[in-house]
């Protein structure tokens, strides 16, 4: 029986970690709280908005998009690993535009983990179904669903 994680939101440095019910780093939020380019103290603005419960539309979502296992610098390995390699980043590749297809996505990035080289993240927007507080309640009832989707789209 395939069971689903239960998540939990822990804010760090103006974004929030998101633990999976192993405790495991599953991914990042990081909130819209507005335009901050032109404060002088972002951080501090961020605190007041939390410490406030100001209220937000979205944000952004950091998920792993998919770990190679070829660019580790210890790699030693035959052509037809390789190949394997490729074609399991392939398949999950699909997976992933599956799930942008599905969540109507148009806007993404993708990029190199800050943590692992041989790994690509995928950041993209969520629209919240409503103005929502910033509290991690309430911001993971609203990146709850995403949340689940992409752990029964097996990306997660």
């Amino acid at each position: 029986m395939f069971s689903l994680a239960s998540w939990k939101l822990e804010f760090e440095d103006g974004y929030f970690r998101i633990y999976d019910s192993k405790k495991l780093v599953a991914g990042y939020f990081d909130p819209d709280y507005g335009d901050l380019s032109t404060v002088k103290d972002p951080e501090d603005v961020i605190l007041s908005k939390i410490k406030n419960h100001d209220v937000i539309l979205g944000g952004m979502l950091m998920i792993p998009l998919v770990k190679f296992k070829l660019f580790d610098t210890d790699l030693n390995t035959v052509l037809s690993e390789v190949k394997q390699n490729i074609s399991r980043v392939s398949v999950h590749l699909e997976k992933w535009t599956t799930f942008l297809s599905e969540i109507h996505n148009t806007r993404h990035f993708i990029g190199i983990s800050h943590t692992d080289q041989d790994m690509l993240t995928m950041t993209f927007p969520v629209k919240f179904s409503k103005p929502t507080i910033l509290e991690k309640s309430k911001l993971l009832d609203e990146v709850y669903p995403i949340l689940s989707l992409l752990e029964k789209s097996e990306l997660l």
